[in-house]
């Protein structure tokens, strides 16, 4: 598939941010020059899951315990704590001289009230919430959780590292209404968002926080010390990707985020570029389907779309022949030595025109299919594409529908006719990491707690709350099978296959810590 691109004067002259120059007086200044996966328009990440809002929260939030490198949760804000023998109540102290970045000192009342916003939200915390009797504040640096019943995931979800991570804000903004985002970004973390020098679609700046105390272990992944070795993270955005890359070989940015794959070969070629697979685990690659309107409010019509999806062709697009990729059919990823698992989760046989028969039989009537394309994502761009072509081969009369990633983000909560600025269908991903069990995978909420796309089938909840609470691991696997053959009977989403996706930075750049997301405290530039 060849993607069409500006060219590389006309994009360097469309790209504000390669035209600013350092203020005066800042050339002594150790500065990260990054290229997001996007403009940031979302500043909070409880109130959405993209990754891009994820990645800046990094930067500003902490967390009361973080994921090591080998997952395991350590804590992070948090001194000490203490369960009960009978697991039912849990206490939490928090490190000393813990501040927020206007000075004011990090209390657990904040705690308690970014637990709550944040046990809105996310199915772990849901989760968590559904045991909580109570959150009662002790003193400003402790807290204790109260529960109904004893569980094993506390801790984890806690510290779960990816969408939606609980972190921590001040009270008076963890008070605000979980489905609001919040537009003032106080955190306590390594890094000020400098909010007087934000230019929306330009470039997102973070100071060095010099009242940050990291801790004393050595940073691994989420974990650890947070040691901050510069003085500021410029993010730039750049939808170009040919800009990017030119931007990244004279050494006007230091790390892509998210660079376009069939320019990481050239990269690659530099003596002064490492293209690396930074996330240890990789993606899985979605389709999500709105099932409140037509033709996908139809069950026979999403059972159709999966027999004219090859995910090959989807793999490819993303990461080419040169990275690992490899098939799954499965809801929460293929592990290990699984195989693809088409035939255990009774996924039809690839046939485009078969699938075209299905949809007619189905009521798909010729309407549009409205498909959304964030043209300046370098990852999920492609596969749209790939998405629009299978479609068109099985007859559906495709709308494709060119946007920015940003602005994707925000159409997607939309319920409205497509014609009315909704949409029926767009590409997404996550971590392998993110998705690896009902409690972690937001697409495997449904109903009243369904992501974007509402998903409902009354069948799932019973299911959900049985794995959640079985201590069998055997019999835990066999609710969770379970669980993945009912997504993909009732196509919450569609599964498109893993891969492990890239970023590409100056060999100057040292100390990038492997993760499912991007972490700038422990990076220096030589």
């Amino acid at each position: 598939m060849t993607i069409r691109r500006r060219p590389l004067f006309q994009a360097m002259l469309a790209a504000p941010a390669l035209l600013a120059l350092p203020a005066r007086g800042q050339s002594a200044r150790k500065v990260i020059r990054s290229v997001p996966i996007g403009d940031l328009r979302a500043f909070d990440p409880i109130w959405t899951t993209t990754y891009l809002t994820r990645n800046h929260a990094y930067l500003v939030w902490d967390t009361l315990f973080a994921l090591d490198a080998s997952n395991t949760p350590r804590p992070q804000m948090v001194e000490h704590w203490q369960a009960s023998a009978d697991g039912l109540a849990w206490t939490f102290t928090l490190r000393p001289g813990l501040l927020w970045h206007d000075g004011h000192p990090v209390r657990s009342a904040d705690c308690v009230a970014s637990i709550r916003r944040w046990g809105q939200k996310d199915g772990m915390g849901r989760a968590l919430a559904a045991v909580t009797a109570g959150m009662d504040v002790v003193d400003d640096r402790t807290f204790r959780l109260r529960l109904t019943r004893p569980v094993g995931f506390v801790l984890d979800a806690l510290g779960k590292i990816d969408s939606a991570v609980p972190f921590m804000m001040p009270e008076r903004l963890a008070r605000t209404d979980a489905n609001t985002s919040i537009t003032e970004v106080i955190g306590s973390g390594p890094f000020v968002f400098r909010r007087e020098e934000w230019v929306p679609g330009v470039k997102v700046v973070y100071d060095r926080f010099d009242r940050y105390v990291p801790r004393d272990e050595p940073a691994s992944q989420a974990a650890g010390g947070k040691v901050v070795k510069v003085d500021r993270v410029e993010s730039l955005y750049t939808p170009d990707a040919a800009t990017q890359m030119s931007g990244l070989l004279t050494g006007e940015y230091d790390i892509l985020e998210s660079p376009s794959p069939d320019l990481t070969e050239r990269m690659a070629r530099s003596p002064d570029v490492s293209v690396i697979s930074n996330d240890p685990l990789g993606y899985q690659l979605f389709i999500a389907l709105n099932q409140t309107v037509a033709p996908f409010d139809n069950i026979k019509a999403r059972r159709a779309l999966l027999a004219g999806i090859h995910q090959p062709d989807f793999m490819q697009a993303v990461v080419g022949n040169k990275t690992p990729w490899r098939e799954c059919a499965a809801m929460f990823g293929c592990v290990g030595d699984e195989g693809p698992q088409f035939q255990e989760m009774d996924w039809p046989a690839y046939n485009p025109v078969r699938a075209g028969q299905l949809l007619r039989e189905a009521g798909y009537d010729g309407r549009p299919v409205l498909v959304m394309d964030p043209a300046d994502n370098t990852t999920l761009h492609p596969p749209a594409l790939v998405l629009a072509d299978a479609m068109r081969k099985m007859g559906i009369n495709v709308d494709l529908q060119v946007m920015d990633w940003s602005a994707l983000v925000q159409r997607r909560a939309s319920k409205a006719p497509p014609s009315q600025g909704g949409w029926n269908a767009f590409i997404t991903n996550a971590t392998l990491t993110g998705i690896a069990n009902p409690l972690l995978n937001t697409f495997a909420r449904t109903c009243a707690d369904a992501w974007f796309g509402w998903a409902c089938d009354a069948r799932m909840a019973p299911l959900m709350e049985a794995w959640t609470y079985e201590t069998d691991p055997v019999k835990r696997q066999a609710v969770l099978k379970q669980i993945e053959r009912l997504h993909i009977e009732a196509v919450t989403l569609a599964p498109l296959g893993q891969y492990r996706s890239l970023i590409a930075h100056r060999k100057s750049l040292r100390g990038v810590i492997p993760g499912p997301a991007l972490f700038y405290w422990n990076m220096e530039k030589a």
